[in-house]
Order: C-alpha cells, then structure tokens, then sequence
C-alpha cells in the first residue's frame, strides 16, 4: 500500500500538477494498442483458434488502421469544436492514443498502397510508431527535464545545459532522417552516440539520402547497411522458418 501511495504521489506530482495528463494517457495508450494490435495480428496468422479473427464486412477485410483514423478523426473533432473539460477531456486523449496505435501499426500500407503488412516494407510501420512514441516522449518530460536539471545552476551552466540539449535533438533529427531511430532514441540518453550516429552513413532510401547523397555515396550506404543488417535478417529467416514448420507440424 506504501508503494502504491508513492506512486500516486509521484504521478499527481509529475504529470497531474504540471498538466501533462492528457500527454501522458495519449502516449500511454498508443504504446499499449500497438503492443495489443500487433500481438492480436500474430495470434491471427498463427491461426490461433480461439482469437477473434480478421474483420470482414462482404468479403473485404477491413484493417485496423480504418478504425483508427476514423477513430483520431472523431476525437480531433470533438476535441477542437467541443473541447469538453475533464474527465472528458482525459478520456478524449485515450481515445486518440487508441486511434493512434490502430492507424501505425499500419502505417506500410499508407505509403505502399497495398498490404505489405508481413514483407520487408512493413517494417516502416515499426519504424513510425519508434518515431511517434519518441517524440510523444520528447514531448512529454524531454525539454522540460532539460530545463529542470539547469534551473538550480548558474546561469553560464544553465545557457550549456540548454545549448547541448538543443543540438542533441538536432543530432536525434538527423539520425531519424537518416532511418537510424534505435541510434537517435539512444542518442537522447547518450549525446556521444546521436553524434557519431549523425556523423556516419544513414540508410540509401532515407530522406537524408534523398537530399544529400549521390551516387557513390548510396552505393557506400547500401553497402554498409547490407553487413548490418544481414545477421538480423538471418535470424529473422530462422523465425519465419520455424514458425513454417510449427504451422506444417500442427
């Protein structure tokens, strides 16, 4: 019971009385539907027999990622032309979240058109909800810790505080821009790593490629980031190899 009275302590303190709640439930609730949906999406294709399957009406299968933008549209709206006060206002902010852990964990088929959703381009979708939920992060205790750590300080200690986080988001930026999120999440933490991150090659296909590199140096990229990813994609060729014979076997 201690423990828990702590943590309702610490909570009212930290997200209730600097009224991030609504940050708070928001990012809290994308993280667990994601978890949930891509789990759900699992147990579905393993053929589990008692999981709820796909959602078919007439024969089409309707992704989850319709019922979450459907589901951040209604939200947005009620939340922008009514604005209703709390706990209203906190319950919108679930519901958005919801919405949007449906609508990224798709986020591949956006792009592609098509259901990617189990090949390699689906991937991109993992990559989104890293972003979104770094962000959401950021937002949510990142600059302000920032701003806490150096208000007890000189004001000279202050300005460097202010200035290195600056230019660690900056670093983020450009890791992210160059499809390096694990690199730029762990840069938050780490500035040494955002900036060696930032310094070397990013991905071919990446935004940073698109404007920056040319020929010579996506060959380079493409190159470098076969080696890295090759262990990794022989492990994942395992998994999916024995997941066949699980699938044969059963």
């Amino acid at each position: 019971m201690f423990e828990l009275a702590s943590v309702g302590s610490l909570y009212d303190r930290a997200i209730v009385e600097t009224s991030r709640e609504p940050q708070f439930l928001a990012l809290a609730a994308f993280l667990i539907t994601f978890g949930f949906i891509r789990t759900s999406a699992h147990m579905i294709r393993a053929e589990v027999s008692w999981w709820p399957g796909n959602v078919e009406v007439g024969g089409t299968h309707i992704h989850h990622l319709v019922w979450g933008i459907c589901l951040m549209m209604i939200t947005g709206y009620v939340g922008v032309t009514v604005a209703p006060p709390g706990p209203w206002h906190e319950i919108l902010s679930i519901l958005f979240g919801v919405g949007m852990g449906l609508a990224l964990d798709e986020f591949a088929l956006w792009l592609d058109l098509k259901d990617v959703y189990w090949e390699r381009e689906g991937r991109t979708s993992i990559d989104a909800v890293i972003v979104a939920a770094a962000f959401g992060g950021l937002l949510l205790v990142g600059f302000r810790a920032w701003v806490d750590l150096a208000e007890g300080v000189e004001k000279d200690v202050f300005r460097l505080t202010g200035a290195l986080g600056i230019v660690t988001y900056a670093l983020v930026l450009v890791n992210f821009a160059k499809e390096k999120f694990l690199v730029g999440i762990l840069g938050l933490f780490v500035p040494l790593v955002a900036l060696i991150g930032a310094i070397r090659l990013g991905r071919e296909h990446s935004v940073w490629a698109h404007f920056f590199y040319k020929d010579d140096r996506r060959a380079k990229a493409r190159a470098r980031f076969e080696r890295i990813d090759a262990p990794f994609n022989k492990l994942r060729a395992k998994i999916r190899g024995g997941e066949g014979q699980s699938a044969e076997s059963g």
